[in-house]
C-alpha cells in the first residue's frame, strides 16, 4: 500500500544534547539508500554559515532561509529543518504541508526556552510527530542529567525579562539540570 502521508521525526532537547549530531546520523541512513535530502536552517542562525554542524564536527550542507514559507523541498523526499524555534509557530503549517506531500520530515530544536518554558513550535511539532527523540546533556554545573538551557550574560544567569531569542553557542548557553537551572526574576 502506498504511503498516504509523510512521517515526522522531532529531535528535541537542551543545548549540547546532540540534536544536530543525531539528525546527521539519521540523514546518513537515507543517504546510503539514495534518498534525495535537503536541510534548511533559519537565517537568524548565523553560526556555521551554510552547514548544519554538530559540536563533534560532523556537518551537512544546509539551505539558509528567512521564513518557513521559503522551505521548498525541490524534489527531495527527505526534508530536515534545523533549530525550529527560530522559525516560530508559522513552521507548523509548512510541516503539515510537507507531510501531506508525503515527505519524511526531521525537525530539531530546543523544546524549552532559556526560562524553562515550552518553546514553540517544538511542543506542537512533538505532539504531531510519529517519533520523538528527547535528548539530554550533562549539567555543566553538577554533572547530572541536563534537560534545561541556561542562558549566561556577563557570567551570570540571564534574567526572566531577557529577549527570548539570542543566537549563540557556549559563549551564551550552558546545559543545566533542573536543580542548577536559574532564572532570576521568574514570576
Amino acid at each position: 500500500m502506498a504511503r498516504v502521508v509523510g512521517r515526522l521525526h522531532v529531535i528535541a532537547g537542551c543545548m549540547s544534547s546532540g540534536k544536530t549530531g543525531e539528525l546527521i546520523r539519521l540523514l546518513s541512513r537515507h543517504s546510503v539508500i539514495g534518498d534525495p535530502i535537503i536541510v534548511f536552517k533559519h537565517s537568524v542562525d548565523s553560526r556555521d554559515g551554510r552547514v548544519a554542524r554538530s559540536r563533534l564536527g560532523t556537518e551537512w550542507e544546509a539551505r539558509v532561509v528567512g521564513s518557513p514559507q521559503e522551505i521548498d523541498p525541490e524534489g527531495c523526499r527527505v526534508v530536515a529543518i534545523e533549530e525550529a524555534q527560530f522559525f516560530g509557530p508559522e513552521l507548523v503549517p509548512v510541516v503539515r504541508w510537507l507531510l501531506e506531500k508525503r515527505h519524511t520530515v526531521y525537525v530539531t530544536g530546543l523544546n524549552q526556552d532559556f526560562r524553562g518554558e515550552p518553546f514553540e513550535p517544538m511542543p506542537t511539532l512533538m505532539a504531531l510527530a510519529d517519533e520523538v527523540s528527547l535528548l539530554t546533556a550533562i549539567c555543566q554545573k553538577c554533572h547530572g542529567v541536563a534537560t534545561r538551557t541556561q542562558r549566561i550574560i556577563e557570567g551570570r544567569p540571564a534574567p526572566w525579562d531577557s529577549p527570548l531569542i539570542l543566537v549563540g553557542g557556549a559563549d551564551y548557553y550552558e546545559a543545566r539540570c533542573p536543580d542548577c537551572h536559574e532564572v532570576p526574576g521568574r514570576p
